[in-house]
């Protein structure tokens, strides 16, 4: 069994939900559903994720995660619990690894549209744009101190590798 940490006070939360829970039921995976919406719900999150003794937690792409970044890799760290995250930010603190939208694109983007704006271009004429560019960064120390080995064939594909 796997885990899934939502805010439920996301306007996507709903819709993630579904999509892990298909997922994981075309794999043949159950899936534990937590919500926390306050950094108190954490501590009881991953006490109950240790007592389940799920496989793995999958930390949503929030705002309100990223806010709570070095607790969220503290409890994952403390309970041994191996965790996936959204952003690079959670690897590089120590998080065992993650993958989603590379920010340093979306800013890039970001300032090709304020370039426009200022030239001219009226902002309900520039199209919305989804992240074109995932990064897979893979903290190795993390790995070791939860005797985790990652596969080459996840380590062949990774956009970084942190000894």
């Amino acid at each position: 069994m796997i885990a899934v940490l939502i805010n439920p006070n996301s306007k996507a939360a709903e819709r993630q939900i579904q999509e892990v829970q298909e997922a994981a039921r075309g794999m043949g995976i159950q899936v534990k559903i937590l919500k926390a919406d306050m950094d108190v719900d954490f501590e009881t999150a991953f006490a109950d994720l240790a007592r389940a003794n799920v496989a793995g937690l999958l930390v949503g792409a929030d705002l309100f995660f990223d806010i709570w970044r070095e607790r969220l890799v503290s409890l994952a760290a403390r309970y041994a619990i191996p965790t996936i995250y959204g952003w690079r930010e959670f690897a590089e603190r120590g998080g065992l690894m993650s993958y989603g939208p590379s920010r340093a694109a979306i800013w890039r983007q970001a300032a090709v549209y304020a370039g426009k704006i200022i030239k001219g271009a009226k902002p309900v004429d520039l199209p919305v744009q989804k992240p074109r560019w995932f990064e897979l960064v893979v903290n190795q120390k993390t790995a070791g101190l939860l005797g985790l080995t990652i596969p080459q064939t996840i380590l062949a594909t990774t956009d970084e590798v942190m000894e």
